[in-house]
């Protein structure tokens, strides 16, 4: 090798390598880091990681997924296991898609605006829904209604991953708007005085093997009573909820829009004995939502005015029931079965408890539960009543959900010891969820009652 190129080889070598620290991007991942990010969180990285998500969603492959939102081919902002503080959102442009976050931690400095959310995926001509819309449990606001979901979607396949959020009880995690398909997977969110994830109108974003709490315990805390927020608010429809653990804020789940699925979630957020709530459903009209296979742990389901909404294989336990909450009085379309529920004899806790009237009442079916320590009810009884005289009565008062109703009912009269005389009977009064039977002579029989409040939509109720 001439001696020139062999000079040249060895100064090449033993140049200094460039800081793995300075390294904005490999490719379409960008690194935070690499624009001043401080992964130690001592100082402020708001601007670092703004400018790493600009360079980041201006790459171009001249593609779009929903019309006016450019595919950037699964460009990757990765935080490197970083702790990073920041002053304010970091709030995403609209119209990106096809994007992944992953892999660190953001905290809200002591100046973060307490109104605001870690992560925003909200674009200018969005109108948020406002708080002058809604009403206040504890010292946290949820919403009345979805409003318009036909909105234009400035978001599509963005995925947070591996990412903790602590909003260092200054504001939420993440706040998505008008958005479609976005996943929020295997991310821990703390300290949240508003929502740990706040979703508006939109399809379709699925959460799933997160953990929330306003703040860390394992139940049991002395300051349950305080504890405030919601871990999860969908304001959205299609979106999902699955493998998800909450374990401090006065509501785990608040459900305000349509078709949502809410599956194997574990909430032991805040006692319903101090005034929380696992999971609450607010929607007027059709909430369609299903509440599959959760574990309400100590804190309970509350549904107002439920129109179609199914609960089935979930565990209560610790006196944790389902509140059925009238606000106009209409109910419809409710399937609450096989679920488990376990609480204390000593206090003998309905497993449904209404809070107020229900004037319209149909499609109803709560049966098929069991229970331990707990006071069975149901829309569905059946009783067997023996004695000797002319008159049954046949009280299914503690068992049925709803008061004063009876819709069907079917009887029998065996007679002991008279095989060859005729014995006269039948139904004599039907009110107050009590079946009376009276027959014509002194007879020593067993009469069974079976009942249900069940009506078709359209069937009047004939007996009450």
């Amino acid at each position: 090798m001439p001696a020139r190129l062999l000079a040249k080889l060895q100064v090449a070598q033993n140049a200094p390598c460039p800081s793995a620290s300075s390294i904005k991007n490999n490719g379409r991942v960008f690194y935070p880091i690499g624009y001043g990010a401080d992964p130690t969180g001592a100082n402020e990285s708001s601007d670092a990681i703004l400018q790493a998500l600009n360079d980041a969603f201006n790459v171009q492959s001249g593609l779009e997924l929903l019309p006016g939102v450019k595919d950037l081919g699964g460009v990757i902002i990765d935080f490197q296991g970083g702790n990073y503080k920041i002053s304010k959102p970091i709030r995403f442009p609209p119209g990106v898609g096809n994007v992944v976050v992953q892999g660190g931690t953001l905290r809200a400095s002591d100046t973060f605006p307490s109104d605001r959310h870690l992560i925003e995926l909200w674009a200018p001509n969005s109108q948020k829904l406002k708080r002058t819309d809604a009403i206040k449990i504890d010292r946290n606001y949820v919403f009345n209604d979805v409003k318009d979901q036909t909105a234009r979607t400035y978001y599509e396949d963005i995925t947070f991953r591996d990412v903790l959020f602590d909003s260092g009880f200054r504001g939420g995690g993440i706040f998505v708007i008008d958005s479609a398909r976005i996943r929020i997977n295997n991310c821990f969110f703390l300290h949240f005085t508003t929502q740990g994830i706040l979703v508006q109108r939109g399809h379709e974003t699925f959460i799933s093997s997160c953990f929330l709490g306003q703040r860390s315990t394992v139940g049991g805390d002395p300051g349950e009573k305080g504890f405030s927020g919601t871990a999860i608010d969908l304001a959205s429809n299609d979106n999902a909820i699955t493998d998800v653990t909450i374990f401090s804020a006065a509501i785990g789940v608040l459900l305000r829009g349509q078709a949502n699925i809410v599956t194997r979630v574990h909430c032991y957020n805040k006692a319903t004995a101090f005034g929380g709530i696992g999971i609450l459903v607010k929607l007027a009209d059709a909430a369609l939502t299903r509440i599959d296979n959760c574990y309400l742990d100590y804190t309970g389901i509350v549904l107002e005015d439920p129109v179609q909404v199914h609960v089935t294989n979930g565990f209560f336990l610790g006196d944790a029931n389902i509140v059925l909450k009238s606000i106009k009085g209409r109910i419809s379309g409710l399937t609450i079965v096989e679920n488990m529920f376990n609480g204390s004899p000593a206090r003998n806790v309905p497993i449904i408890k209404l809070d107020g009237e229900f004037s319209n009442i149909d499609q109803v079916v709560i049966e098929r539960n069991n229970v331990n320590g707990m006071s069975l009810k149901s829309t569905a009884g059946k009783l067997s009543v023996a004695g000797n005289g002319t008159k049954w009565v046949a009280d299914f008062s503690p068992i049925l959900v709803f008061p004063n109703r009876i819709s069907h009912f079917q009887y029998s009269m065996y007679v002991k010891g008279l095989p060859r005389v005729f014995v006269a009977y039948g139904v004599t009064n039907v009110s107050d969820n009590v079946v009376v039977v009276e027959s014509d002579r002194a007879v020593t029989a067993v009469v069974s009652v079976a009942v249900d409040q069940y009506n078709m939509v359209g069937e009047g109720n004939f007996v009450m």
